[in-house]
């Protein structure tokens, strides 16, 4: 007797085509952009030391505190799997000395990433990044030149309604004092704050700006904004990249409140949305970090990248993002050899091979919306154009690939 049906467990899901092949497209248009300015692949385990997560993202952040999923090995380590890209390949560049590189050091990374969210549209427990990371530079430029890639991926994947947000954390010592700062006001009114604002004043009072409780939003429409606090330094560092983007000709909007949800971020963050994703809009961000490297025990090391949702960016494309190409040939019976060889020279071509009657093949092959069929008769080869039904005898691949072209 059979089993019980199974299914993927909650919040993950299957890709299958059409679907995949619009994946691999978004990847392949991933590796052209990137190589472009210089980011080389990279990939990091799938699950790391849970440690590289509570010190790298921040133990105060809702991934650290509510989201990680966390076990434990044979040995009694604590490991997590990956809720995010960049604490894992800073964890790298520190344990393989990259420092030792020429600086800065470019990479980029695609693959599987976890957190236990309540699923949505666009929104799972186990999703799909990529992401670049340039480390090794503090210049405006990189800042500039991560957004303008995100920017460029976004327009070749045909993304709707996209918006660029926009902000300075300013340096970490400018961020320690307004932090003080910030908890000193919202004590002040903290009867009106939320229970989980009120229990991360002291670990992360930043949290409250991206409180969904109406009280708190009262309270933080009148706190002190971070970018008012902002050094000579860090607001001419800001200054340079929003010049940079204005050259581009990249739109942005200036949002003080905007603080991202990883402790590790100083001075630029960004946020890309997409008015096709409703109230859930965010799509891809990042900012700079320069402060994560050294507290995972590397040298003092600055460092800017984003991660994009693979979900969230064909989700926001609709429609638009490419799909599979059909085959240009369809080969009845009897001829796989040809076939093969037709592959060899780049073209795209389907076989039949489930037994279908001659009227079945061509259907069929009208249904995959192939230009091409060659019919393998007893005699020879057949070449049938499916847009006018014009047939011809063909000697072999030399001459099937003249006729395509």
């Amino acid at each position: 007797m059979a089993g019980p049906k199974l299914q993927a467990p909650k919040g993950t899901f299957d890709v299958l085509p059409p679907e995949g092949e619009r994946r691999r497209a978004l990847a392949r248009a991933c590796e052209e952009i990137f190589a472009a300015y210089g980011y080389a692949y990279a990939e990091t385990p799938v699950f790391e030391d849970t440690e590289v997560f509570a010190r790298g993202v921040g133990e105060s952040t809702d991934i650290v505190q509510k989201e990680m999923f966390t076990f434990e090995d044979k040995a009694g380590r604590s490991l997590t799997l990956r809720p995010e890209g960049t604490a894992g390949i800073c964890r790298s560049y520190v344990e393989n000395g990259m420092h030792k590189l020429p600086q800065p050091v470019k990479l980029w990374y695609w693959g599987p990433f976890f957190r236990h969210e309540t699923p949505q549209a666009g929104r799972y427990r186990q999703f799909n990044q990529v992401g670049i990371e340039a480390l090794g530079s503090d210049d405006p430029s990189l800042d500039a030149e991560v957004i303008l890639i995100l920017a460029e991926l976004l327009e070749r994947a045909g993304a709707q309604g996209i918006r660029l947000r926009l902000a300075s954390l300013g340096s970490i010592d400018t961020r320690r004092a307004y932090l003080d700062e910030l908890r000193d006001f919202l004590r002040g009114r903290e009867a009106e704050l939320s229970e989980e604002v009120r229990g991360r004043l002291d670990t992360n009072p930043l949290r409250a700006f991206d409180a969904d409780h109406e009280g708190t939003r009262v309270v933080v429409a009148d706190a002190p904004k971070l970018m008012e606090s902002l050094s000579d330094e860090d607001a001419e560092h800001f200054e340079h990249v929003r010049r940079m983007l204005d050259a581009a000709g990249i739109a942005y909007e200036i949002d003080p409140s905007l603080v991202r949800g990883l402790d590790y971020y100083t001075r630029t963050v960004f946020e890309f949305t997409s008015d096709a994703l409703g109230a859930q809009s965010g799509v891809g961000g990042g900012g700079r970090y320069d402060g994560l490297v050294e507290e995972l025990g590397g040298p003092a090391t600055p460092g800017v990248g984003w991660a994009a949702g693979i979900e969230r960016i064909l989700l926001a494309a609709g429609e638009a993002g490419e799909g599979q190409s059909p085959p240009q040939v369809y080969v009845t019976p009897g001829g796989f050899a040809l076939a093969r060889e037709l592959r060899s020279r780049g073209i795209r071509v389907e076989l039949e091979q489930a037994g279908r009657s001659r009227k079945g093949q061509l259907k069929h092959a009208d249904r995959l919306g192939v230009g091409w069929v060659v019919l393998v008769e007893e005699d020879g080869l057949q070449l049938k154009e499916m847009a006018n039904g014009e047939q011809r005898a063909v000697a072999d691949a030399d001459e099937i690939e003249r006729a395509l072209r």
